[in-house]
């Protein structure tokens, strides 16, 4: 097929046609406990019927992301300490507290740290890849709380649980990318204040195409990406 067919392919919808009949998937909105606003679990939950629909075998369980966290935190404090650092020496007045705390705690982290922090995160993707060969997607939230105001800095707490830095109420995506696998965020459905909530869809290694075939065809099945919300503007 040359690349003009290709494009063509793509642009029809008919590469991103599959049968989704007896694929397994990993049904875990909370990654296994993270805190979860209880209206994006409302949204969520109803589309757990949604891949049944589609022909898929929906089970309920979660890969062991535990070590997710740390490995994600010391390799990215590390980088900013070594990408950012000089900037305390000239600009410090100009950077953001967050920004402040990430490289310092990143310069604090030992040669030891890191290592460590690697070689760890070498044993979560095998755990992964494991996971997949029973299970060939990962469903679950794409953030943890609806859209907030704009006028607030980040989320502090999520159902009474408090976030212990700028980027805690991110862990439903930043775990997911410390797995190195494709993801998708695909519309999900809205809470009572119209608020639009995601679905992230998680494949295998290098499947980034059925990551795109599964995204397109809960996307037809649904129609929510279509709904756009109206925008108020002010005189």
């Amino acid at each position: 097929m040359s690349g003009q067919q290709r494009a063509g392919a793509f642009e029809s919808g008919a590469a991103l046609q599959r049968d989704f009949k007896d694929v397994r998937v990993a049904w875990c909105p909370d990654l296994g406990g993270l805190p979860l606003d209880p209206r994006v679990g409302a949204v969520l939950d109803r589309q757990r019927r949604t891949f049944g629909d589609l022909g898929c075998r929906v089970d309920d369980v979660c890969p062991d992301l535990d070590a997710a966290d740390k490995i994600f935190l010391d390799i990215r404090r590390w980088m900013s300490s070594y990408t950012h650092g000089p900037l305390l020496e000239t600009h410090r007045e100009q950077l953001k507290p967050e920004a402040i705390w990430e490289i310092e705690t990143g310069s604090a982290l030992s040669a030891r740290d890191v290592a460590a922090a690697l070689a760890h995160h070498g044993e979560l993707l095998e755990r992964m890849s494991r996971f997949h060969e029973q299970h060939e997607y990962l469903l679950c939230t794409v953030n943890q709380v609806p859209p907030f105001d704009a006028a607030i800095a980040w989320p502090d707490e999520i159902e009474g649980v408090g976030m212990e830095h700028y980027i805690a109420w991110m862990k439903s995506t930043y775990w997911i990318s410390t797995t190195r696998a494709p993801a998708l965020s695909v519309p999900a459905g809205f809470t009572d204040e119209g608020l639009p909530i995601g679905l992230q869809i998680v494949g295998r290694r290098g499947d980034d195409l059925g990551v795109l075939q599964l995204g397109y065809a809960f996307e037809q099945a649904t129609g929510f990406g279509r709904r756009r919300p109206t925008i108020d503007i002010a005189d």
